[in-house]
């Protein structure tokens, strides 16, 4: 059925995923860099400090999950379209196959979704255990779906414009890890100087954190949900485009 078109592109992620899986040491590459900033910042931190009426480590864990799950979304499908369009040569027979490139683009961007969700449910999982006052609402599972989707959506249009592997590194560089210090992952964005708060105001993931930080959906909530729904469909639609018209 056309409907299912993008689950064979979905299922043979998720192999390569399992794969991933069974090997102890991924596991702890996928934590290892959220539960640093949770102990460092966190545990070093959240006893003196404290955020809009609650410790810290309360704050930062959902800005560590937001972290966590743009990271590993992203980079997911980006390394994975990068390596399959010039090294392996697989995402070639993937374009010739009968699979409409939306279905393409909804399969890279599931499988994208699902790594960086397993990512951020390991933080959860510490954040559970180490933060008393931490919980999750329906908001908070909505806008992490969001997320995912959206920086999935992103890594098909960097996996599909790079020229090399080492290539991803470098769209890291410039759009992922500033995100991640500068979106209000470690602090809130308003104590950032005037003239760098606009700057910071675009990036998507300073609404992921607005968003995913809030326990319902007030005036302000509903401009972030709105900034994230139009990066996501942007993202996505720029994304199956390039895949239509790819001709390597």
């Amino acid at each position: 059925m056309r409907f299912m078109e993008w689950y064979p592109v979905f299922l043979r992620e998720m192999l390569l995923f399992k794969r991933k899986l069974l090997k102890l040491g991924y596991l702890f590459s996928a934590m290892m860099v959220p539960i640093i900033y949770l102990v460092t910042f966190g545990l070093g931190l959240g006893r003196n400090v404290r955020m809009g009426g609650a410790d810290y480590l309360t704050y930062l864990i959902p800005g560590l999950v937001a972290m966590s799950s743009m990271t590993n979304s992203y980079t997911w499908v980006a390394s994975t379209l990068n390596l399959d369009r010039l090294y392996f040569k697989t995402f070639q027979i993937t374009v010739q196959s009968p699979i409409r490139s939306s279905a393409i683009m909804i399969g890279h961007v599931l499988a994208g979704m699902v790594k960086g969700l397993f990512a951020s449910g390991l933080i959860l999982l510490v954040g559970f255990i180490a933060a008393k006052g931490f919980h999750i609402t329906a908001l908070f599972i909505v806008t992490l779906l969001l997320n995912g989707f959206m920086f999935a959506s992103m890594g098909v249009i960097v996996g599909m414009v790079t020229k090399s592997h080492e290539d991803t590194s470098t769209y890291n560089n410039f759009f992922i890890m500033p995100m991640s210090f500068f979106s209000g992952t470690f602090f809130p964005v308003d104590r950032m100087p005037g003239f760098l708060k606009a700057l910071i105001s675009v990036l998507p993931l300073t609404h992921t954190n607005i968003l995913i930080r809030k326990s319902a959906l007030d005036a302000g909530g509903v401009v972030s949900l709105a900034v994230i729904i139009t990066y996501a469909v942007i993202f996505f639609i720029c994304g199956s485009r390039l895949i239509k018209r790819y001709s390597e």
